[in-house]
């Protein structure tokens, strides 16, 4: 902010001397906000070396909430230390420190891993399924990730990781996809197909989830994706479109089911959309599992020893 009165109401401040407008900030999602925050960060300290989620934010790796703290690693303190909303942390490990648009952070593979030793399973599914993808360029693979964890010394959730490497998959194209996953597991219902290409009637289909034995698809998006077109004749275009996308494959045989994030975080009524659509469960559903969901604003504190 320069040449305004930090003290007028439209102003938000992120950080000592760092303003953003008001209303601008509270429209943007949990994630976008904390991007705010890292980037405000890193404008009063340059040198700082960002780990974690805080790292994430640079490597374009998915957040699906605001974290409550700034994480920075530095390899030369004895111990990790907290200041207000800033967690510098320390580890035996030695990490790879890069540059992302002039800022320092901790590489791909080591932010990787890191993350999925502290989030809870279903959102560090989330992170590894984006880091092996080939939108990063196929320089991660589930393996690559599974190696480099085991010759660390840090041995924080080695039960964790050996779920994440058995279930890693870069065909998820969205933290939604991959976070879904996770709970169709564990609430019991069969393990889906990932993005089938259907050929109907001249058209190419392609689906998020198929579930092969009763033939039903199921998209992981709902409509949200069309209500967030800024332009509502192009969204009503989008919607009429994925109608008769639908219908299609309807007729084919395919029965549909459809969620957003927030119906998969609840559980019920992702299930409910699966059993609406034919689809059973074929196995007991994990509590335990499901219970990490409420969890998801769990921070990564301490060393990353």
């Amino acid at each position: 902010m320069l040449g305004h009165d930090p003290s007028a109401p439209q102003w938000h401040r992120v950080r000592r001397g760092i303003y953003v407008n008001r209303v601008a900030f509270d429209k943007l999602p949990p994630w976008r906000k904390y991007a705010v925050r890292v980037h405000a960060f890193v404008r009063l300290h340059p040198d700082a070396v960002l780990c974690l989620e805080s790292a994430a934010v640079l490597l374009g790796l998915p957040l699906s909430d605001e974290p409550r703290d700034i994480h920075v690693y530095d390899p030369d303190r004895s111990a990790s230390r907290r200041f207000g909303d800033v967690c510098v942390h320390t580890s035996s490990d030695p990490r790879e420190v890069i540059q992302v648009g002039g800022v320092f952070v901790t590489g791909m593979l080591d932010t990787t891993v890191d993350l999925a030793r502290v989030l809870p399973p279903a959102f560090a599914l989330a992170v590894v399924d984006a880091a092996i993808a080939p939108a990063q360029g196929g320089t991660l693979t589930s393996e690559l990730l599974q190696h480099h964890a085991s010759a660390q010394q840090n041995q924080r959730g080695v039960a964790q990781l050996r779920w994440l490497w058995a279930h890693a998959d870069p065909r998820s194209e969205s933290t939604g996809e991959s976070i879904s996953r996770a709970v169709i597991e564990w609430c019991g219902f069969p393990t889906p197909v990932l993005q089938i290409t259907f050929h109907y009637d001249g058209c190419t289909d392609r689906v998020d989830f198929l579930f092969e034995a009763t033939k039903t698809i199921g998209e992981s998006d709902g409509w949200v994706k069309y209500k967030m077109q800024k332009d509502p004749q192009r969204a009503t275009e989008l919607l009429k479109e994925e109608k008769r996308r639908e219908d299609r494959l309807r007729r084919r045989g395919h029965p549909f089911a459809r969620w957003e994030l927030r119906d998969v975080l609840r559980v019920t009524p992702l299930g409910d959309a699966l059993h609406a659509a034919s689809v059973r469960r074929v196995r007991p559903s994990q509590a335990g599992m499901l219970a990490t969901l409420r969890d998801r604003r769990r921070q990564a504190r301490g060393s990353l020893r």
